[in-house]
């Protein structure tokens, strides 16, 4: 048995792995989640997930510690309340806060340039129902002004557009702090980059989104529970919102299985056709994930992953520890 068995590396992040993990500690790895992989029982005393994985509730009492591969460890807060475990679990601290606040830029000038329908107008070399909209000076909401949220604030400003900063905590001083009723009924572009938590699921429905100025873009790079794909769909065939551009997903670890494994049929609830519905409107933007998922921040992530595993062998504690 290995000292660690890592689920969800997908190539180039095993290969970080490999190349930072010391020669004294063993590993295993697959791409696949726990859920697509045939392991009835833990492969390790220690594993390794990112969020897509559903850890089974009968490993609690045989496994040593968790590390998760993502800043956000909700996912490992619930499993330990589910369980009642006292495992040990740790998180990654800021490994790719500019890359995800550069993915939103990117699906925000993707919605407001009508990239999809242009490459697909590229075939008929027609510019009919292809004009966009500049984004300086457009008003731009940023919901939770965290790590990510921030480095959105330095681009919005630096693309000069007026930032609408709405958050609980009040952390930067250089921000200028909103409602988040006023924010929303004056953005052209909303975006979601909070935290979550049990308090503000489904913080972005149908009815909040409804209030915002008829036109407006929507982008969610945080995650998939702030937003039902229903609701979101309902607004875009409405002609209300003027684009959405995802990232996450509602129920997102049985969606990515079933879209991997082409047994989307499968799990056809009304979030699953609601997303698929989405993915056909040329004003939509999905993507699988993905925002982490730059070279640098694959490197930080890499290497922070095996700094708390060498932690953790050495002292018996995380370097930064999930605390539920």
């Amino acid at each position: 048995m290995s000292d660690i068995f890592f689920y969800e590396a997908f190539e180039e992040e095993a290969e970080a792995l490999k190349r930072y993990l010391p020669k004294n500690i063993s590993a295993d790895f697959s791409w696949k989640t726990i859920q697509e992989i045939d392991h009835e029982n833990p492969p390790a005393k220690i594993i390794s997930i990112r969020t897509q994985s559903a850890i089974p509730v009968g490993w609690s009492d045989k496994l040593d510690a968790i590390i998760t591969r993502s800043t956000g460890y909700d996912h490992i807060t619930d499993y330990i309340k589910l369980t009642g475990s006292k495992l040990s679990a740790g998180y990654l601290p800021l490994y790719c806060n500019r890359s995800v606040a550069e993915q939103a830029l990117l699906l925000i000038l993707g919605l407001s340039r009508k990239l999809t329908t242009q490459i697909e107008k590229f075939k008929s070399f027609h510019r009919d129902g292809l004009t966009g909209l500049e984004i300086s000076g457009k008003n731009i909401a940023i919901v939770g002004v965290g790590n990510i949220g921030y480095e959105m604030v330095k681009i919005a400003r630096g693309l000069d557009m007026n930032v609408l900063a709405i958050d609980i905590v009040k952390k930067y001083d250089d921000v200028d702090y909103f409602s988040p009723e006023e924010a929303i009924e004056k953005a052209d572009i909303i975006v979601c980059a909070m935290n979550l938590t049990s308090d503000n699921i489904n913080y972005f429905n149908y009815d909040i989104l409804k209030k915002a100025k008829k036109g407006a873009l929507f982008i969610n790079i945080a995650r998939g529970e702030f937003s039902s794909a229903v609701g979101l769909l309902k607004l875009i065939e409405e002609n209300h919102l003027g684009g959405v551009a995802l990232d996450v997903y509602n129920n997102e670890k049985l969606l990515a299985i079933a879209l991997r494994e082409n047994k989307i049929n499968e799990v056809m609830d009304k979030e699953a056709k609601a997303i698929l519905a989405l993915a056909e409107k040329s004003n939509v933007i999905l993507t699988p994930h993905n925002a982490f998922n730059t070279k640098e921040s694959v490197e930080r992530k890499s290497e922070q992953a095996i700094e708390q595993l060498i932690n953790y062998k050495s002292t018996g504690e995380f370097k930064w520890a999930v605390n539920p």
